[in-house]
């Protein structure tokens, strides 16, 4: 990927955390095209400017004369499931557990990260926090564990489980510094010390970068004109490690590197974000744990809440108040649910529905990362399979984004998509195709997105 200068984006795009909307400089995105190449979208803008950062502040709150981009209200108002009382004789508590509490992979609600616990009214998990050390820096680093390869440490960790991730120690044939075969792999390498902590042989993660955004001109907010990730790993870092004495691939995500404990005493929130992950709430070395918003989409038309953390490109890894990861654009694309493959696939749509008017009503079809740059709440991204859906789950996504075609809209096709195979069913018939009107597929994208929670 070619480093330029850059002017920075950071937003709305999960539906329960708070952003900020500035602009500085920075590195070129493989997602930025010149004159709005990743299609336009329709719509009046409510009044989109920039504004201050505002993570350590009320959720996107007014600023000076200008309304910044806002995030929903209430808990997952807009991908929540109605009670299954409506339109019955009997109240809701007359009805029986939810059939997922008897065998979770029947409908239901589920929490599949069981390593944390989850506040449902503030939308964050707070998680063991886990501090190791960098061999090539001799510096500590802070992460948490979320996915990995081994059925029964998962079983016995409450992570995720994903196969594919046996996969993610192999590199591409190219690696992110131009070396052929790469010198980095999509995982890391680490090793057991005598207290049971990590020691990762190299990778670092600098987060004093300000996370801010600038939407594009109305009504095309998406592409933005300029963005900064808020954190950015070197060439080595990335979320995932092999440790070499298990032989177990983790997803291990880094929430702050090169500080000590009392350097990250935010046990009740507004951490510094100069020396912490963008989506850390709080963070209490002392009890242990970190605190991290959650992001709202959807998996087989199941509502989802899930973790964003890390990014192989700047302008995704702001949209996702994530981390930059140079390395992870070492992982193979493309394969989905193929031999090998360590990848599953998300859904993004950069034209989808906005909300009606001047944006006061919520359109209940409202989706995509135009309506999210307006300022309407997360893009509700649709994840392919996770956990007790389906058996292809991996924390690696293979963003797709799609276009709704001029066609599409005119003939009022355009609505919110929620399932891997009405969407692919869309894009058969032609209704939605790739950025620029291009065939539909992988962007070469990389997101680290670990799966927590579904609603149904």
């Amino acid at each position: 990927m070619k480093t330029s200068e850059y002017v920075i984006l950071v937003t709305v795009l999960n539906l329960m955390a708070g952003v900020g909307c500035n602009s500085s400089s920075g590195t070129a995105s493989a997602l930025s095209t010149g004159g709005g190449g990743l299609g336009g979208s329709g719509g009046q803008p409510p009044g989109a400017a920039d504004a201050s950062d505002l993570r350590t502040g009320p959720q996107c709150r007014q600023v000076g004369a200008t309304r910044s981009p806002q995030v929903t209200t209430g808990l997952a108002d807009e991908i929540a499931p109605a009670p299954p009382s409506i339109g019955a004789d009997v109240p809701a508590t007359y009805f029986g557990p939810s059939p997922s509490s008897v065998n979770p992979n029947l409908v239901g609600p589920l929490t599949l990260l069981r390593s944390g616990t989850i506040d449902f009214a503030k939308g964050t998990i707070k998680l063991p926090l886990y501090k190791g050390m960098v061999k090539s820096t001799g510096l500590a680093v802070y992460y948490i564990l979320t996915d990995t390869s081994d059925k029964g440490i998962a079983d016995g960790l409450g992570l995720n489980y994903s196969a594919k991730l046996k996969f993610a120690n192999a590199a591409a044939s190219a690696g992110v510094n131009g070396s052929n075969p790469a010198t980095t792999l999509p995982a890391r390498q680490a090793h057991t010390t005598a207290d049971l902590s990590l020691q990762f042989d190299n990778g670092t993660v600098d987060f004093a970068p300000r996370l801010a955004v600038t939407p594009g001109g109305a009504p095309d907010f998406f592409p933005p004109s300029a963005v900064q990730p808020g954190s950015i790993g070197d060439s080595d870092y990335t979320p995932l490690v092999y440790v070499q004495d298990q032989g177990v691939v983790y997803n291990a995500p880094v929430v702050a590197y090169g500080v000590t404990d009392g350097d990250l005493s935010f046990c009740d929130g507004v951490p510094d974000y100069a020396k912490v992950h963008d989506k850390v709430a709080a963070i209490c070395p002392d009890d242990g744990t970190v605190t991290i918003r959650l992001t709202a989409g959807f998996s087989f038309g199941k509502p989802v809440w899930y973790l964003s953390t890390d990014a192989s490109d700047p302008l995704l890894a702001a949209l996702e108040q994530a981390t930059f990861a140079p390395a992870l654009q070492n992982t193979r694309v493309g394969g989905d649910d193929g031999a090998f493959s360590a990848v599953e696939r998300i859904f993004s749509f950069a034209n989808g529905p906005t909300n009606v008017g001047t944006g006061d009503v919520v359109n209940p079809q409202r989706q995509g990362l135009n309506s999210a740059l307006k300022g309407e709440g997360g893009p509700l991204n649709v994840l392919g399979g996770i956990p007790h859906v389906a058996t292809d789950y991996s924390p690696l996504w293979d963003f797709n984004l799609g276009v709704w075609t001029a066609d599409a809209i005119a003939k009022g096709y355009r609505s919110r998509v929620n399932e891997e195979f009405q969407i692919l069913g869309l894009v058969q018939r032609g209704f939605i195709t790739g950025p620029g009107g291009k065939p539909w597929g992988s962007t070469g994208l990389i997101v680290d997105c670990p799966i927590v929670h579904r609603f149904l």
